[in-house]
C-alpha cells in the first residue's frame, strides 16, 4: 500500500482530567474551558484498531502500517466504500474485527466511523451522521448529545459498564480544524483498561461477533 501525499496521522485524543486510564506517557487536557455549556456529543470508545480510510487506500494509526490478519477485512470493505469517499477526504474510526481488550458479540458493523474530515475541517456531528448513513458507514454508539455539564458527565460516568466499555469520547458537536482538536475532543477511559499479558497483535485473532453473522 502507497502512503497518499494527503494522508493523515490521526491525533493523540487527550484524556479529561479525571479519567481513571491515565498513564505516564498519555496526553492530559490542561484547559477544558471549551467545554463549559457547549454542545457536544458523547459517544462510546470502541476497543479496536483506530484507523483512516480514504478514496485510495487505509491505514492503522500509523501511516506506513503493514499486513496484519485483522486489515484484510477491512480490505474488502473498503474496497466497496472507497468510491464514495472524495478526493482529500478521509473517515475515521475503528477496526473491531479483532477482540482486543473488550469482546463484542453485538455489533453493527466491524468499522464505526466516529469522525470524518473534508481536508483539515472535521465535518460536524449532524453532517457526519448523515454523510456516513448516505453511504452504509455505521458509527459508533452515541451515549449522549446536548449541553455539556458535570452532571450530564457524572451520569454517563455511573451508567458505564467497565468490564464491556472501554470508556467514552466527548467531542464538539460543530465543526473544527484539525489545529483545534484538543480543544473540541476530549477523552475519558477505564483504569487498568489493556487486561490482557499478550498485545493482541501478537496473539492469535479472536473475533468479535456482528449482530447478524451473516455480514461477516
Amino acid at each position: 500500500m502507497t502512503t497518499g501525499s494527503l494522508w493523515r496521522k490521526y491525533p493523540r485524543t487527550p484524556h479529561h482530567p479525571e479519567s481513571p486510564g491515565i498513564a505516564s506517557d498519555d496526553k492530559v487536557a490542561s484547559d477544558l474551558t471549551w467545554l463549559e455549556n457547549a454542545e457536544v456529543v458523547i459517544t462510546e470508545k470502541m476497543d479496536g484498531e483506530n484507523t483512516t480510510l480514504y478514496r485510495d487506500g487505509f491505514h492503522a494509526r500509523s501511516l506506513d502500517s503493514g499486513y496484519h490478519p485483522s486489515r484484510s477485512w477491512l480490505a474488502g470493505f473498503h474496497a466497496g466504500v472507497c468510491h464514495a469517499i472524495p478526493e482529500g477526504w478521509r473517515v475515521c474510526g475503528e477496526n473491531l474485527f479483532a477482540r482486543h481488550s473488550v469482546g463484542y458479540s453485538n455489533l453493527p458493523g466491524y468499522f464505526l466511523a466516529f469522525s470524518v474530515w473534508d481536508g483539515e475541517r472535521c465535518l460536524s456531528w449532524v453532517e457526519t451522521e448523515r454523510w456516513l448513513a448516505e453511504r452504509g458507514i455505521e458509527t459508533v454508539p452515541v451515549l449522549y448529545q446536548g449541553v455539556f455539564s458535570s452532571a450530564a458527565l457524572a451520569r454517563i460516568v455511573a451508567q458505564l459498564d467497565t468490564e464491556r466499555q472501554e470508556g467514552f469520547v466527548v467531542r464538539s458537536v460543530g465543526s473544527f480544524l484539525s489545529a483545534e482538536f484538543s480543544t473540541h475532543v476530549v477523552k475519558w477511559v477505564r483504569a487498568g483498561h489493556v487486561q490482557t499479558e499478550r498485545h493482541w497483535s501478537k496473539a492469535p485473532i479472536v473475533r468479535n461477533h456482528l449482530k447478524e453473522e451473516g455480514q461477516v
